[in-house]
Order: structure tokens, then C-alpha cells, then sequence
């Protein structure tokens, strides 16, 4: 979020410029990385960059931890999960050999050693290379496809292998899974074979390759991130390349389709689809796919990206705007055997201060046999130009001034009721959280801050007047989150709409970007200009020391209830197959938990809980007797079952067999989900058409209908 009215938080990170230690230790370091290990060794920037980055978690951060046994032990986990969190590599005695600096990592930053943890990042390393050339070795052996073989990918609730022999038994199915996987998805051609093999010689190869490539300045992202994990999930360093790239991507502005990346399972997987990018329209990405091959334009050859190092892959992606990449994608959920699908998407310039809020209007018929008109705004995130604001540009842009046009055109359209859509919105600025809420209340508290010092402060929507007055719904899922929950808890508060959908994220917390150049002393200074030690990695323009995005402070709703682990409630509920368990706030083991203050002195506009148990009533009913609803809960069954597989079968007859079974009845489904929207049905080899019908925002909309007559 952008915080940039909260000048009193910024106070405090000055404040810690004289509490911060000056220069890393000269003690001795736990281990000697000169003898004989290899790998890589932290440069003394990185001794002095950690020094002072726990030191501010220890004083000047939210929860100011300190760094002892506890968070030792947590910063231990994270580096081991972040670097082999599926137990592909690691044995069992490198875990014991690495649990003598179980206690003591933490404390080891405190004074600038890192040699520990380097260690266990380097020892890793040497076992990631051994399992590549291990597998690179097997390619060549012969492969029966005909026995009843199983493949484990995710060994995570499994043990650490306790031999290197039960570590090749593994990298050996490894190799016959990737060989089947390429075999079902070939020609049939008498040469396939062969293409196959090449095909993984070179994957693997290129997977030794870029883990070969690994350097200082990567190894010391991964560590600082074990450390920022332990205190809290949104505190995070960013080394010097890493901060050009978060800061280029704050911008909002690049050239590419519109969809950022992560690395799962050695696979580039889409993290999220950015809205109003050539990919959000074409919908032919999701969260969760993953891109197993790039070409350039319209005739050229695939390039297998599979394990991949993320920025090599990222390069292959983005590209000048108006230009075509072709992108080879396995959909999400379904396993890398599968059939993979080609999406060709024309790259442009990504402008997300210009992403803006959308209107339509759905006409719904409801039981009295009338039919009402429901404005639905749908909103990608909180945005606004702070520089043409600050400029005291006119017609600068603001999440607030576009929703308050779409209103006035909703009103001259005369409809019945408004629906915000705010599923999937991570947030933005405070700022426009605050002014929009002030769009929908005649004026009053908007939300509470709570700082570092446990001072509070009530920010208010100070304009009298509303842009809308009317019945009121917003709907939010398990990806609503930060300015989102402010919004929504404000509206649920004041009892000025309904509140539609899934649990929010429970994203609580504020933080303030910081470049760590402020806290490194003339002292550290020298002695690094003595040493002679400038990273020649580190971008032009980059902040030279990297950047803390450190959390400074907590969100309260007006009635006093934080909003971070919990989130926001429903009054009406859907189901979702994301679960609080496995995705949000509370998912994460350093979360910070939920509490509560005073509450500030507001005036509900209404009391909706009575209409609310009618509108739940009727909504459950129609449910009961709905297809959708059905499609919807056996959506979430599929993808509940697809992430509790453990293993997949590595019989050609048998794999085939299940792959054909699932195209059926994937196939099958889709149809019954045309036929009932009176769409044409799929025919066996045509190209998959395009699903966009939306359950919940329809069954929203009917909500509202009912809201109209029962209010």
C-alpha cells in the first residue's frame, strides 16, 4: 500500500538512524567458507546490510523481535523450505549437520555472520548439482513403460532421504516421468524418441546451467527472506537488482502480457493475470498455469523453459510492445503430462496507473416477474497518480474520481442497485480507500491506524454527501486484501451495504519502503571503499545498498476490530476452494494476530442483520435448486482432490488411459456449462472455447434483487 500521508510512521525509520549499528563485527565466523567448500561467500556489503536490517526488525519494526533462539529457529525452517520445501535433494544428515545453527541464526545476522548460513545455502547447491547430473546420467537407460511404477513430485509430508541411493531411486523415476510426459505429448513419428530425450538432455542441461549461475547477490536474497519471513510475511529486503525490479513494477509501467511470475516446482507458473493486460483479456491465463515453452512470433520455434532460472524466463516473455510471444501452457491443476495448450498474445505496454474502474449493467429478472438493472463496478485495485496529485493536476487520476463518474452515469441510467466487485483486489492507496467509502457515507471515521509507538490515529472521510445513496453490495474473496478489507469492513460497519462472497485475506498491516542507503554509516562507507568492494551486478539506478519494505504500523476497522489474520466476513457466503488454511493472512506461520481497540465514535447508517438472515435464507434455496452451484462445488472438489494427489503413475497404458478419461471429462463438463448458457457445444477437435460465465457475480446480482424487496 502507499502510505505517504502517514509522515509520523516515516519519523520512526528516522528515529532509527541512531539506533543502528555502524559496522559488521570482526568477530570470528561460525564457519570457514574458505576451506575447500566452494560455492559462494557473502561480500562484506552483505554483512553490513544484514547487521543493519536486524537491527531495524529489532527496533524499529512493528513487532520489533528480537533476534534469539525463537526466531532462529524460524528463520532455520524458512531457509531450508525455501530452498528444497519438496525434499527433492537434501539428505537426511545435511538437515542434522545443519541443526547445530539452528538457535544461533538469528543472532548470527545481529552481528554480520553470515557463514552459517551461506553454508547451508552452499551445501545445497552441491546437492541440487549432484541430482541434476544424476538425472542427465539416466536419460540414456533403458525405460519400461509397461510396469506399475509410481512418481512422488511433492515429497514435502514425506522424509528426508536418509542415502544417496533412496536420493537416485527418486531422481531415477524423475527421469522416466519426464521421459512419459514428453512421450504422450508427441506425434507418434518413428524419431520422437530420440527428439524426447534431446529435448530433457537439454532441460536438464540448461537447469545445471543456470544453477551454476547462481551467485553472492542470489544466495543473500533467499537468506535475507528467511530472516524477513521469520518476523513477519510482508516485511521484506530486496537486494539491489531485486529493488530495481520491485521499484520498475511500483511504476506500473512495462512492456509484456500483462502476468507475473513465480518459480513452482522448477516450473514458471503464473502468479497472478494483471488486469487490463493483454492476457486479463484474452482470459486464456490463469493463476496457477504454467508455461512450459516460449516462441517469438507467429512462426517461431518453442523454446523449452522448464527449470528455467525466473528472470531468464521473464526475458523470453516480455518484449517490445505490438510484437507476438507464443506462450506453451499446462493449466492449472492439471499434471505436466498433460495436453498442453498454445496461447499466442500480443505484448503492449502495461500502464497500471491507467487500469480503471469498469462498469456493466445486468438485467435480472427476479420472482415478481419485474426485471431490475444492477450497475456493477468492477475494481482492479486502489490507484491514483500521486505525482499529477501532488502537482494539483486538474484530472489527475484517482480509483475515487473514475467511480464517482461511473456513478453519475449508473444514476442517469436510473438503476436499481450498485454492486462493487472487489475480488482478487490486493489494494493500493490508503488514500483512495478512504475518499471512496466517503462516496457511499454522508461522512465519519473510515478506518484506524495504530504506529509503532501505539499511537492511534482516525482517519475520516470529511465530505458531506453521497455519490451513491442507494442498495449497496460488495463482493470480496480470499485474494481481497488491505485497502479492500478497509473499504468493505467500513461499508459492513456503518451497515451501509451488503457484504457478498468468500473471507478477505486478512492483510493488516502497513509498510513503508525504505532505501537501506539511510542507514548505512560513513563508517561502513569507508570501509568498504578501503576494501574496494562495489557489486558489479548491481543495475544502474538500483538503490546500491537494496531497499527494506518494513512494516510500520496496523489497520483497525472503526469499530475497533484489526482486520489483519482475520479479515473481513460475509454477511451472504460462498464457498471457495481457498481455504484459511492454505491461502492468506493466517496461513502464514508469522502473521501478526488479530486484536482489537477502542471503538471510534460512528453513527450506523443501518442495522442489517435482520434482512440478512432473510436474503441468506432465500439465497441457500435458490442454491439448492441451482446447476451452477453445483458446477461450483464440484469445481472446488476437483481442485481439492488435484492438491491432495501424492503421486502419479508412471504405466504408459494406465497413464493414458486417465488422461483420455479426464479430456472426456473435461469435455463433457464444459458442454453441460454451454448448453446451459445456450451456447454452442465443444466438438472434438475444435479449439477449447473460452469460459467466462460468472457464478457468483450473477447469483450477486439476484441478491440484490431480493435485497430491493426485503429492505
Amino acid at each position: 500500500m502507499n502510505f505517504n500521508n502517514y509522515k509520523f510512521m516515516f519519523k520512526n525509520l528516522v528515529f532509527a538512524l541512531s539506533i543502528v549499528s555502524i559496522v559488521a563485527c570482526g568477530a570470528k565466523p561460525r564457519v570457514n567458507l574458505e576451506e575447500g567448500e566452494g560455492g559462494v561467500k557473502p561480500t562484506m556489503q552483505h554483512e553490513i546490510i544484514a547487521k543493519e536490517v536486524a537491527n531495524l526488525l529489532e527496533n524499529v519494526s512493528y513487532k520489533k523481535v528480537p533476534m534469539n533462539d525463537s526466531l532462529s529457529n524460524l528463520v532455520f525452517n524458512n531457509l531450508i523450505k525455501s530452498m528444497d520445501q519438496t525434499k527433492n535433494y537434501l539428505l537426511q544428515s545435511d538437515i542434522d549437520e545443519f541443526k547445530q545453527y539452528k538457535n544461533e541464526l538469528s543472532q548470527d545476522f545481529k552481528s554480520g555472520d553470515l557463514s552459517a548460513a551461506f553454508h547451508i545455502f552452499n551445501v545445497y547447491s552441491k546437492r541440487y548439482l549432484e541430482r541434476m547430473n544424476y538425472a542427465l546420467a539416466q536419460i540414456d537407460v533403458p525405460q519400461d513403460f509397461n510396469q506399475d511404477d509410481y512418481y512422488t513430485a511433492n515429497r514435502e509430508k514425506l522424509y528426508w532421504f536418509k542415502t544417496d541411493d533412496e536420493a537416485k531411486e527418486q531422481w531415477r523415476k524423475r527421469v522416466k516421468y519426464d521421459l512419459l510426459n514428453l512421450k504422450l505429448s508427441s506425434t507418434g513419428k518413428e524419431d520422437d524418441a530420440a527428439k524426447q530425450k534431446e529435448t530433457l538432455r537439454k532441460r536438464y542441461n540448461n537447469l545445471i546451467s543456470q544453477a551454476k549461475k547462481t551467485n553472492a547477490n542470489d544466495a543473500f536474497q533467499l537468506i535475507m527472506s528467511a530472516l524477513t519471513d521469520a518476523v513477519d510475511p510482508h516485511t521484506t529486503y530486496y537486494n539491489p537488482s531485486f529493488a530495481q525490479a520491485f521499484n520498475e513494477g511500483m511504476s506500473n509501467t512495462f512492456e509484456g502480457i500483462g502476468a507475473r511470475l513465480m518459480i513452482d516446482n522448477e516450473a514458471v507458473t503464473i502468479s497472478e493475470v494483471l488486469p487490463g493486460g493483454p492476457a486479463f483479456r484474452d482470459k486464456s491465463l490463469h493463476m496457477n498455469d504454467k508455461i512450459i515453452g516460449v516462441a517469438q512470433g507467429e512462426k517461431g520455434e518453442f523454446e523449452d523453459i522448464i527449470g528455467w532460472r525466473l528472470d531468464a524466463a521473464v526475458a523470453k516473455i516480455k518484449g517490445p510492445k505490438g510484437t507476438i510471444v507464443r506462450l506453451k501452457i499446462i493449466p492449472a491443476g492439471q499434471e505436466m503430462t498433460a495436453q498442453p495448450k498454445i496461447v499466442s498474445l500480443k505484448r503492449e505496454k502495461i500502464v497500471v496507473e491507467e487500469e480503471s474502474a469498469k462498469k456493466e449493467i445486468k438485467m435480472v429478472k427476479g420472482d415478481d416477474g419485474k426485471t431490475y438493472k444492477i450497475g456493477v463496478i468492477n475494481l482492479p485495485k486502489f490507484y491514483i497518480d500521486f505525482e499529477a496529485y501532488r502537482k494539483r493536476d486538474p484530472n489527475y487520476k484517482s480509483t475515487t474520481r473514475d467511480v464517482r463518474l461511473i456513478l453519475d452515469t449508473l444514476k442517469q441510467e436510473k438503476v436499481d442497485a450498485v454492486i462493487l466487485d472487489l475480488r482478487n483486489n490486493g489494494g493500493g492507496s490508503l488514500q483512495e480507500a478512504i475518499e471512496l467509502t466517503g462516496l457511499f457515507i454522508d461522512k465519519g471515521p473510515v478506518v484506524q491506524v495504530r504506529d509503532t509507538r501505539n499511537r492511534i490515529e482516525v482517519d475520516n472521510d470529511e465530505e458531506a454527501g453521497m455519490a451513491w445513496s442507494g442498495p449497496f453490495g460488495v463482493i470480496i474473496n480470499r485474494f481481497s486484501a488491505s485497502a479492500s478489507e478497509i473499504f468493505a469492513g467500513a461499508i459492513q460497519d456503518y451497515g451501509r451495504g451488503l457484504i457478498l462472497g468468500s473471507q478477505s485475506y486478512g492483510k493488516g498491516t502497513v509498510q513503508s519502503a525504505v532505501d537501506m542507503s539511510r542507514f548505512i554509516s560513513a563508517t561502513s562507507r569507508l570501509l568498504l571503499k578501503a576494501e574496494g568492494e562495489k557489486d558489479p551486478d548491481t543495475p544502474n539506478g538500483a538503490p546500491e545498498f537494496g531497499q527494506i519494505n518494513i512494516t510500520m504500523g496496523k489497520f483497525y476497522r472503526i469499530n475497533g476490530s484489526s482486520t489483519q489474520h482475520k479479515g473481513v466476513s460475509p454477511d451472504i457466503t460462498f464457498p471457495t476452494q481457498f481455504s484459511a488454511e492454505k491461502f492468506g493472512e493466517s496461513s502464514e506461520p508469522a502473521a501478526l494476530p488479530w486484536d482489537q481497540i477502542k471503538s471510534t465514535n460512528f453513527k450506523k447508517v443501518a442495522n442489517l442483520d435482520d434482512v440478512t438472515k432473510k436474503l441468506e435464507t432465500i439465497h441457500k434455496a435458490r442454491m439448492e435448486k441451482s446447476q451452477e452451484y453445483k458446477f461450483l462445488l464440484e469445481d472446488i472438489d476437483t481442485f481439492n482432490k488435484l492438491d491432495s494427489v501424492p503421486k502419479v503413475t508412471l504405466n504408459e497404458a494406465k497413464l493414458k488411459k486417465e488422461r483420455e478419461a479426464n479430456k472426456v471429462k473435461n469435455r463433457n463438463r464444459i458442454n453441460e456449462e454451454l448448453k446451459l448458457h445456450g451456447k454452442p457445444v465443444w466438438k472434438e477437435g475444435e479449439p477449447q472455447p473460452k469460459i467466462d460465465f460468472d457464478y457468483v457475480m450473477d447469483e450477486s446480482a439476484n441478491i440484490m434483487v431480493d435485497f430491493l424487496k426485503h429492505k
